[in-house]
């Protein structure tokens, strides 16, 4: 059973081509075992290591606990830089993409706690005149509607310059950003269709900047990131191109033909908040663990939020809460999450109701309906159901 993946902040599927790493890349194995298994058994980590000798993704870290379990298993697979070999640092920095997403939603819902924002209000409330378009009015697209991706507001992204390697140093402000998608025709009338859209997050970033005064990264970092203790987690700063401390090289190729070249060293800008945040695996996992259990919402606003609505155009079987994804799981249940694609790397992430939580990171992005992105759900699949 396919389980929760990132269709996140890189542009269009037509647009983010298969990433094919050298066929003679091998496997350094380095993990802490699942209890009670020999390192050869672990299921988890026999899944990376396909990942990477069989789909030759560059390398594989992932962050695992148990129902009950005080501490994370940390696995890795591959190699973090192609050119040196060096290996996986265990529980390394990666970019994380359209998490992002969830952790702004969080923000959003507590504003609506607050009595700052009303959910189901307009957006032009907040953002006066700002949302318009052909076929699109803000003052007939709710906060929910954003969060939700039931806006039919087109997604930015689908208009930038398709090769990263040329805009990878470009700085962009919001308000630039959103100038990209108003131009186009709306997808569907508002509330009507489900439809992914970094643009439904671009205006939920401004929203909380006009609300709160304050950049949403500090919001982020404020409301959510203290309180849980997420010192591995944070946003880059304005110009900011590298990744702090430990971490992979990210690779990126357009076309599957090409050789992967290394795009680590990026300028995120252009995903702002709605996918430039960095955190570990065992950081995400914490972040997810920490909203199911009602530490960052109360019990009504989390309810909200796991209200879902059908998300089959990502993948059979998914649905979009207000910023949260679930699908089922082999054994039975669902996988409450995210996920995120950015040119680099790519994330799946998510928790259980009985207290699984499993965080997969790769070092590169690759179509959706690529085998190997399956392969990468099943392995998530395995460390929730195992």
């Amino acid at each position: 059973m396919i389980v929760l993946a990132g269709h996140c902040c890189t542009r269009s599927r037509r647009a983010a081509r298969a990433l094919v790493a050298p066929a003679a890349l091998g496997a350094l194995l380095v993990s802490t075992p699942a209890a009670g298994l020999p390192m050869a058994e672990d299921p988890v980590q026999r899944g990376m290591e396909r990942l990477v000798t069989e789909d030759r993704w560059p390398g594989a870290l992932a962050a695992v606990r148990g129902p009950g379990d005080r501490r994370f298993r940390h696995l890795t697979a591959g190699v973090a830089d192609l050119d040196t070999g060096a290996p996986v640092p265990s529980d390394g920095r990666v970019r994380i993409g359209s998490n992002s997403k969830t952790y702004l939603a969080v923000v959003v819902l507590q504003l609506v706690g607050e009595g700052r924002v009303d959910l189901d209000g307009p957006i032009e409330t907040h953002l006066p005149g700002l949302v318009r378009g052909e076929d699109i009015d803000g003052r007939n697209i709710t906060v929910r509607q954003l969060l939700q991706n039931t806006s039919g507001l087109p997604n930015y992204t689908d208009y930038l310059d398709p090769d990263w390697f040329r805009i990878r140093d470009i700085y962009w402000e919001p308000r630039e950003l959103l100038d990209l998608a108003p131009a186009h025709k709306a997808t569907f009338p508002p509330g009507t269709d489900w439809s992914y859209s970094n643009t439904n997050f671009l205006l939920a970033g401004l929203l909380v900047q006009k609300v709160t005064g304050r950049p949403p990264a500090e919001e982020i970092e404020r409301r959510i990131l203290q309180p849980l203790g997420l010192r591995d987690t944070y946003t880059p700063v304005p110009g900011e191109r590298g990744i702090r401390g430990p971490h992979p090289q990210g690779y990126h190729a357009d076309d599957p033909e090409q050789t992967p070249r290394n795009i680590t060293r990026m300028d995120p800008s252009w995903a702002w908040a709605v996918g430039s945040m960095i955190a570990t695996p065992s950081d995400l996992s914490r972040f997810f663990s920490g909203l199911m259990n009602g530490r960052l919402l109360n019990p009504a606003l989390l309810e909200q939020m796991r209200t879902t609505v059908p998300a089959d155009k990502l993948w059979p079987g998914w649905r979009y809460g207000l910023g949260l994804l679930s699908a089922p799981l082999s054994c039975g249940g669902l996988v409450w999450g995210h996920g995120g694609d950015i040119p680099g790397y790519k994330t799946l992430s998510g928790v259980t109701d009985n207290g699984h939580a499993a965080t997969l990171a790769l070092t590169g992005i690759r179509l959706a309906s690529h085998p190997s992105v399956e392969h990468a759900n099943d392995v998530l699949d395995t460390a929730l159901c195992t």
